[in-house]
């Protein structure tokens, strides 16, 4: 993340208190122990993409907000050019651009990720994350083994995935080089209340 740590976790700290919720609140609601938590709420440990989006879920307010300081503010469209967009860092190595951070009322965060060819990664199993919603990813360039929870796929250049995220998932990059991928990372369906 470009943006400093300890400004995230202040904003988050400030907008728990704001909230009145406790500690053992949001540890709850991002699925750490009260220790974990404030661990990274004091910005003493490195903030994740999915611990942001569960906190930034239970504050009620864009993920965007706790990355920047400012709210999405654009109606309609948001264009962000090739070079262009939010830079992320969600997991070591990896390069997250945020391809449409100020849009409102997104329905899904768009990113473009390079995932880094990791020798040490290739016979260890695969880190994984678990977060609300489905993820879309289609392979730009390189090669892409994706786990599944015990499932095992390899992609290339044109492949593409659909899955719920809610379930253990993760990829590596394999073949020798970086692995270029978009990933669409949609919300859970709001359940109509009759």
């Amino acid at each position: 993340m470009d943006t400093n740590i300890k400004e995230i976790a202040q904003r988050i700290r400030m907008l728990r208190e704001d909230l009145e919720l406790t500690a053992e609140d949001m540890a709850a609601a991002t699925d750490r122990s009260v220790e974990n938590y404030l661990a990274q709420e004091s910005g003493e440990v490195d903030l994740t993409f999915t611990f942001l989006s569960k906190c930034a879920d239970a504050l009620g307010v864009d993920v965007i907000e706790l990355l920047t300081g400012e709210s999405p503010h654009l109606g309609g469209y948001s264009l962000v050019r090739a070079a262009d967009g939010l830079s992320i860092k969600r997991r070591e190595g990896f390069e997250y651009l945020h391809k449409a951070p100020f849009l409102k009322n997104r329905l899904c965060d768009v990113f473009l990720v390079t995932a880094p060819y990791l020798e040490e990664e290739q016979n260890e199993p695969i880190h994984l994350s678990y977060h609300e919603g489905q993820e879309f990813d289609y392979v730009l360039s390189g090669k892409l083994r994706f786990a599944y929870e015990d499932h095992i796929e390899e992609l290339e250049p044109g492949d593409t995935l659909l899955y719920d995220s809610s379930r253990g998932h993760g990829m590596i990059a394999i073949g020798g080089e970086p692995c270029t991928f978009l990933a669409l990372v949609m919300k859970p369906r709001e359940e109509s209340i009759s």
